[in-house]
C-alpha cells in the first residue's frame, strides 16, 4: 500500500540529513523532491502545491529544538499536514436512524456490490444492527446474484423485485419492508455504468429523492487514481454525498486518490477497501494512514484487528492447554485461521513499524500457510490431538500424503515444538507472578 510514494518520500528526507538547521535553500530542495513524488503518486498538482507550500512555510517558521534533527522535524510536519490533507479527524458513518438508511453511488466496477455485503457485515458485527441488502441494479442480472451470493455469506437477508425495472420502486418497498419485519438498517445497491452518464446521475438523483438516505458512499477504485477524483467530482455535484469509499486500497502503490480526492470535493473519506475478503473493511483513519505512507507503520489498526477475531472463551480454553503442555494441531490450526482472517498477510506485515520497508520486496502470498495446513491435514485426528506419535513411519505418510517433503514435515515439527515450549514458559512465567498476589 503506497509503496512507491513511501519510498519516494523517505528519499526526500535524505536531503536534510546531516543538516545543521533548516534553511530556506535546503528546505526547497526537499520539498521540491515531495511534490515531485507526489505528482508521481498521481496526486492533482494544485493539491501538491499547496502541500509544499504550506510545508514550507511551516517549517521556516519553527525553531529547530538542539534535540531535535531536521529531518525529523520535516517528518513531523509533512506527518501532520498529510494528516489534514485526508481530512484530520476520523469521519463516522450517520445510522442513528431507525431503519438507517445508505445508498451506494459509483461506476461499474469500483466494487459498490461487495462494498455493500463488506459493510453489512461490519455493522451487523461491530454495531449490532439488522441490515437489509437491497438489489436496485435492474440491468444487471448477475449483480442482483452477487449480492445475493454475498448476503447468504454473511447471513443477511436481500430485498430484490426480479419483474420490476424500477430501481425507486424497488428501493422504497424494500424501506417498507425493513420497516415491517424489524430491519434497522438498509443498505441500497445501485447500477453503475462504465462511464458518468445523464441516465445514470438522474435514476441515482430520483432514488436519493425518493428515499432520503440518512447516508450517501460514492464508492471508487483508488487505483484509478486522478480518473477517482474526477469521477468523485461529478457525483458530488448531483449528489451532495456523504463520505467516499477507497476500494483496492492494498493494490494502490500511488496513493493519489486518497491524497487527492478530500482537497478537491471537500468529503471525507469513510471506508476503504482492503483486499477481497468480507472482513477486509477498515474505518479510514487519516492519521494512521499518514504514519503508514511515512513508514511508521500502524500498530494501533493491527491491534484492532486482532481483538476483532479475539474470543475470550478461547482464549481461557487454550491458556489451560498451554499450561499442561496440551497444546495440539488442531488448536495451531485455529490460531492460522484467527490470523488469515485479520486480511492480507503482507498489509498486516507492514503496520508493524519498520517492517514495510524490510519486506517490500519479498512476495508474502496469501497461501503462505498452505502447506502448513495441508500437512495437519494429512495427519489423522489422533496424531493432531497427540504429536507425539509422529514417528518415522507416520511422517513419511504425511509428507506424501500433503505433497510436501519429510524435511518439510520435519521443519513443521520442530517449529511447532519450539512453539509450544516457549507459549508453555510463557504461560508458566505469567502463572508464577500471579500466585504472590493470589496468597495475599
Amino acid at each position: 500500500m503506497f509503496d512507491n510514494l513511501s519510498e519516494r518520500l523517505e528519499r526526500s528526507f535524505k536531503i536534510l540529513k546531516g543538516e545543521g538547521k533548516i534553511t530556506e535553500i535546503n528546505v526547497a530542495e526537499t520539498l521540491k523532491d515531495v511534490r515531485k513524488a507526489l505528482l508521481d503518486a498521481d496526486v492533482n498538482y494544485k493539491v501538491a502545491k499547496n502541500f509544499t507550500d504550506t510545508v514550507k512555510e511551516k517549517a521556516l517558521g519553527q525553531n529547530v529544538l538542539t534535540a531535535v534533527k531536521p529531518s525529523q522535524l520535516m517528518v513531523k510536519i509533512v506527518h501532520d499536514e498529510l494528516t489534514q490533507l485526508m481530512g484530520g479527524e476520523t469521519a463516522e458513518i450517520n445510522i442513528d436512524s431507525r431503519p438507517a438508511v445508505i445508498l451506494m453511488s459509483g461506476l461499474q466496477g469500483s466494487g459498490k456490490t461487495t462494498f455493500s455485503g463488506k459493510l453489512a457485515r461490519m455493522l451487523k458485527t461491530k454495531k449490532n444492527r439488522k441490515p437489509l441488502l437491497v438489489a436496485c441494479d435492474v440491468y444487471r442480472p448477475a449483480a442482483i446474484e452477487q449480492l445475493r451470493v454475498l448476503a447468504e455469506q454473511i447471513e443477511v437477508p436481500m430485498y430484490c423485485e426480479l419483474d420490476s425495472k424500477n430501481p425507486v420502486e424497488i428501493a422504497q418497498h424494500a424501506i417498507q419492508e425493513a420497516k415491517a419485519k424489524g430491519y434497522d438498517l438498509v443498505i441500497v445497491d445501485t447500477a453503475g455504468r462504465l462511464a458518468v452518464d445523464e441516465q445514470m446521475m438522474n435514476e441515482i438523483a430520483a432514488i436519493k429523492e425518493a428515499i432520503n438516505p440518512n447516508e450517501i458512499l460514492f464508492v471508487v477504485d483508488s487505483m484509478t487514481g486522478q480518473d477517482a477524483v474526477n469521477t468523485a467530482k461529478e457525483f458530488n455535484e448531483r449528489l451532495d454525498f456523504n463520505g467516499v469509499v477507497l476500494t483496492k486500497l492494498d493494490g494502490d502503490t500511488r496513493g493519489g486518490a486518497a491524497l487527492s480526492i478530500r482537497s478537491v470535493v471537500n468529503k471525507p473519506i469513510k471506508f476503504v477497501g482492503t483486499g477481497e475478503k468480507l472482513e477486509a473493511i477498515d474505518q479510514f483513519h487519516p492519521a494512521r494512514m499518514a504514519d503508514r505512507i511515512l513508514g511508521m507503520g500502524d500498530i494501533v489498526s493491527l491491534v484492532e484487528r486482532a481483538q476483532e477475531q479475539y474470543d475470550e472463551e478461547e482464549a481461557k480454553r487454550l491458556q489451560k492447554k498451554i499450561a499442561k503442555n496440551q497444546f495440539d494441531f488442531n488448536d495451531f490450526l485455529s490460531q492460522i485461521a484467527q490470523i488469515k482472517k485479520m486480511g492480507n498477510l503482507k498489509d498486516l506485515a507492514s503496520m508493524i513499524p519498520g517492517v514495510g520497508k524490510a519486506i517490500k520486496d519479498i512476495d508474502i502470498d496469501d497461501n503462505a500457510f498452505k502447506s502448513i495446513e495441508a500437512i495437519i491435514y494429512s495427519m489423522t485426528p489422533a496424531e493432531r490431538s497427540n504429536p507425539e506419535l509422529l514417528n518415522g513411519s507416520r511422517r513419511t505418510r504425511i509428507a506424501k500424503g500433503s505433497g510436501t517433503t519429510i524435511q518439510e514435515v520435519n521443519r513443521l515439527l520442530k517449529q511447532f515444538d519450539q512453539t509450544r515450549k516457549m507459549m508453555k514458559m510463557v504461560t508458566s512465567s505469567k502463572m508464577g507472578k500471579m500466585m504472590p498476589k493470589m496468597k495475599r
